[in-house]
C-alpha cells in the first residue's frame, strides 16, 4: 500500500511540474478571484473562429464545413484548423529555449514527436494537462491603447511598435493600479492573469479584407507588442503571473530581439501566452465600471499531446 501511495505521489508531482505557473492558481486564489464578479457582465475573449481570415506566419486558414447526416433532418460540422491561427494559448511545446533546444521542464522535441504512440512520456508539457488543473483566476487589463490615445500617441499595430515597461507603469497609474507585485507593495497578486491591449483587434476591423490579407502575408511580419527589455523581463518574472496575453499576433513586439520573450515565458518559466485575445469588450466594461480587474475562466482543449489551444475564455465583471 505504501509503495502504491508513493507511486501516486510521484505521478502527481510529475504532473504538477507540467503546469508551470498555473500551479499558482490554487483553490484559495480561484475562490478569491470570484469576488471580482460584481455586475455579472461578461465579455468573450475569443475572436470568431475565422478571424483573422488570413493568419500571419504562413499558418493555415480556418475552414468550416457543414455535412448532412440526413438531408433536411440532421447535420454535423467539421473544422479544419491550426490552433494558432486565431485566438490561442501558446502551450509549453510551442517554443523552446533556442540555444539549448529545450522546452519547459527539460523537455526535448523527441519527448513528444511520437505522441500518437500513447506512451506516458508523450504527455510531457501537453496542453491537455492545463484543463485537468484548471485555468481560472483574476484577470488584470492594462489598456495601453486607451492610455496612448489619451496621450496623443498614434501608431499602427501592424508595425513593430514597442510597449515598454515605463509605458505600462503609466498605464497602471491612469487606471489607479500600482503594477508592482504585491511583494513590493503593488496591486499585482501571485497567479493573476495579465492582459495587455495594444489595439490590434480594433485596427483589424478598421481595415479592408484585402488590407488585412496583405499585412498577414508579409514575409517577416511586424506587429506591436511588449518590448523585450531587462525591466520588462524582471517585472514579468517578479509578478508571478499565471498566464499573460495580448491582442496582437505575438504578445511581444515582432520581429523579436535575438532572444524572444517566448523563451522566457514558455520555456524557462512555464507561463502560457495568449495571443490575438479579443480585449475590446473587456476594455469597454473596464471603463464603464472603472475597474480593470475581473474574473476569468478558460477551458483549453483536452487534446492529449496538444501544443496549443483556443482560449475558450470569458471575462466576468
Amino acid at each position: 500500500m505504501s509503495s502504491l501511495l508513493t507511486a501516486t505521489r510521484r505521478l502527481n508531482q510529475a504532473k504538477n511540474m507540467m503546469f508551470g505557473r498555473l500551479n499558482l492558481l490554487t483553490p484559495t486564489r480561484v475562490k478569491a478571484a470570484a469576488a471580482e464578479i460584481k455586475t455579472g457582465e461578461t465579455a468573450p475573449l475569443d475572436l470568431p473562429s475565422n478571424v483573422p481570415a488570413q493568419p500571419a506566419f504562413g499558418r493555415q486558414v480556418f475552414k468550416h464545413e457543414i455535412t448532412p447526416i440526413a438531408e433536411e433532418h440532421a447535420y454535423d460540422d467539421i473544422y479544419h484548423m491550426n490552433t494558432q491561427s486565431g485566438t490561442q494559448w501558446d502551450g509549453f511545446r510551442h517554443v523552446a529555449h533556442q540555444a539549448t533546444n529545450t522546452f519547459y521542464n527539460n523537455t526535448k522535441a523527441a519527448d513528444f514527436r511520437s505522441h500518437l504512440g500513447g506512451d506516458e512520456k508523450s504527455h510531457k508539457c501537453s496542453v491537455h494537462l492545463w484543463r485537468e488543473h484548471g485555468l481560472t483566476g483574476r484577470g488584470v487589463l492594462l489598456d495601453y491603447k486607451a492610455w496612448a490615445e489619451s496621450q496623443g500617441i498614434n501608431y499602427d499595430t501592424a508595425t513593430p511598435h514597442e510597449i515598454t515597461y515605463e509605458n505600462l507603469v503609466l498605464v497602471g497609474k491612469s487606471q489607479n493600479l500600482d503594477i508592482r507585485p504585491a511583494s513590493q507593495g503593488g496591486d499585482i497578486q501571485p497567479g493573476d492573469l495579465l492582459f495587455i491591449r495594444s489595439g490590434w483587434v480594433k485596427d483589424y476591423y478598421s481595415r479592408t479584407d484585402a488590407e488585412n490579407v496583405e499585412l498577414a502575408k508579409r514575409e517577416h511580419g511586424a506587429w506591436a507588442g511588449v518590448k523585450r527589455q531587462p525591466e520588462m523581463i524582471d517585472w514579468l518574472h517578479d509578478c508571478y503571473f499565471s498566464a499573460v496575453g495580448g491582442d496582437a499576433p505575438a504578445f511581444e513586439c515582432w520581429p523579436p530581439a535575438p532572444i524572444m520573450l517566448h523563451e522566457y515565458l514558455l520555456a524557462l518559466w512555464g507561463v502560457p501566452i495568449g495571443e490575438m485575445v479579443d480585449l475590446e469588450k473587456v476594455s469597454e466594461l473596464a471603463k464603464k465600471n472603472k475597474r480593470w480587474t475581473f474574473f476569468v475562466t478558460s477551458a483549453p482543449f483536452r487534446t492529449i499531446g496538444g501544443v496549443a489551444s483556443w482560449l475558450n475564455a470569458t471575462a466576468i465583471f
